[in-house]
């Protein structure tokens, strides 16, 4: 069954990729997760490096050598398979349903095994809305972080006080001033569509990225981070299902309520943000994947950028682990903002001059990394609203869902920060949590039929 199963051809017989692989997977990686790892692959590892549950349970001493396993252990539980299994699932039944069965490209064409002519009514329109609402806010998390750390690079480069708060984040200002530069970006690139604009900018973004990794490869602590990588991925692999159903509660105890706080603040706030993300990202996968067999979307949008995360997280944050565990970085990095890390990381490694050179390369990469997702996300929005339509005539539409995804941004901003968002995302995409079980269920049964059909056929 699984030989047959992974050669599901998504699209017609004989109908070829629209895309290169390259340009495929730097689309896949720009719009899913490239924003992320300019953050969190400094941070993440820091942070656990500083505090994680095998800390608050005593079992390794905080910023020690011991910790180090630890710390990448919990960083990989977010960034790996379970993250990428969400935004592959939903992909894998939109680009199943829309390319192999000829429905239209939106959510509710994932559910058809199981609701039938029913979702071209109310369902189906309930459906699509509860996924607009996802997307919005999953994307919101993603951009509100991506600009405060493209303000913490203009900041690095130029010094400007007014930028930089007390608290070691950035201004109100700062990160309004950068969202409205990024949005404006983004929606004259979705107009341009998918084949033009996202893919020059993703395949731009990829080669950056390469040539940053290749930077931490030659000049970071090479030898400490490949141990962290191989090591790290070994811990999370056999960590795996313990790590992802154990659910920590306020017991009254000092333990019990650090690990629950823990929990809530780091994997449950993930859970969110990939089921949020899932109905964008998903539905940005399957618009790119048509010509592809099931094992190759597999393979591509689940795997190999797992990988990837793993390799960032290794290579930028064990570079920065490194420097605070041999007393170089003297808590320079650990007591940074998050949106500030990476800079700091930079700094200490390089010379003033050189610093804001490698500044002003990881700004350019952001903001190509902002603008993709930002642009894909508006025209993964007006696709939705427009019942599965990719097409770009409605110019007008993309620009009003651009303007309304900036001012929702804004809005959380202004409203508390960082801290909004998150707070918002916690509970905003509990409606789809449902829809993306019920779209397991449905993609299971209908490639369950189709193998069925196919050996009764050729017996």
């Amino acid at each position: 069954v699984w030989p047959a199963t992974g050669r599901i051809h998504l699209g017609k017989p004989g109908e070829k990729p629209e895309f290169s692989r390259f340009s495929l997977f730097s689309m896949m990686f720009g719009a899913g997760i490239g924003i992320g790892m300019l953050t969190y692959a400094t941070a993440e590892p820091i942070f656990h490096f500083g505090n994680n549950p095998d800390v608050i349970r005593g079992l390794v001493a905080a910023e020690s050598a011991e910790n180090v396993r630890p710390a990448y252990k919990w960083s990989f539980l977010h960034w790996g398979f379970s993250a990428w299994a969400c935004y592959a699932l939903v992909g894998l039944a939109l680009a199943f349903f829309s390319y192999s069965r000829g429905l239209p490209l939106t959510i509710r064409s994932g559910l058809t095994p199981l609701f039938g002519k029913a979702l071209s009514g109310p369902l189906g329109h309930v459906v699509d809305i509860v996924s607009v609402i996802a997307t919005i806010l999953g994307v919101s998390v993603t951009i509100g972080y991506g600009v405060s750390q493209f303000a913490s690079g203009i900041f690095n480069i130029t010094g400007a006080s007014w930028m930089m708060g007390g608290d070691g984040n950035p201004t109100e200002v700062a990160m309004l001033l950068a969202l409205v530069i990024v949005m404006g970006a983004s929606t004259l690139s979705a107009m341009s569509g998918v084949g033009r604009g996202i893919k020059w900018l993703s395949n731009v973004n990829m080669g950056l990225s390469l040539f940053l990794l290749g930077f931490f490869t030659l000049f970071g602590a090479t030898l400490f981070v490949f141990k962290a990588l191989l090591i790290g991925i070994w811990d999370y692999l056999v960590a795996l299902v313990p790590m992802s159903v154990i659910v920590w509660t306020n017991d009254g105890t000092a333990t019990g309520d650090a690990l629950a706080g823990w929990q809530g603040g780091w994997t449950i706030f993930y859970w969110a943000w990939w089921i949020a993300f899932a109905p964008f990202v998903g539905l940005f996968l399957a618009r790119i994947s048509r010509g592809r067999s099931l094992r190759e979307f597999v393979l591509g949008a689940m795997i190999v950028p797992a990988v990837m995360c793993f390799v960032w997280f290794a290579f930028v944050g064990g570079t920065a682990i490194h420097l605070e565990l041999n007393g170089v970085a003297n808590r320079q990095i650990l007591d940074a903002g998050i949106s500030s890390q990476l800079f700091e990381t930079i700094n200490v490694m390089l010379s003033p001059a050189l610093a804001t050179a490698m500044s002003v390369i990881i700004v350019i990469l952001l903001l190509t990394f902002l603008v993709t997702s930002a642009d894909s996300a508006v025209l993964i929005i007006n696709t939705i609203a427009a019942a599965g339509d990719a097409s770009q005539k409605g110019s007008h539409h993309i620009i009003l869902w651009g303007s309304a995804l900036t001012l929702v941004i804004g809005v959380l901003l202004v409203a508390g920060g960082l801290a909004a968002i998150n707070t918002v995302i916690i509970i905003g995409p509990l409606p789809f949590s449902l829809v993306m079980a019920l779209m397991g269920v449905s993609l299971v049964k209908a490639i369950v039929r189709d193998t069925i059909r196919a050996k009764d056929t050729e017996g």
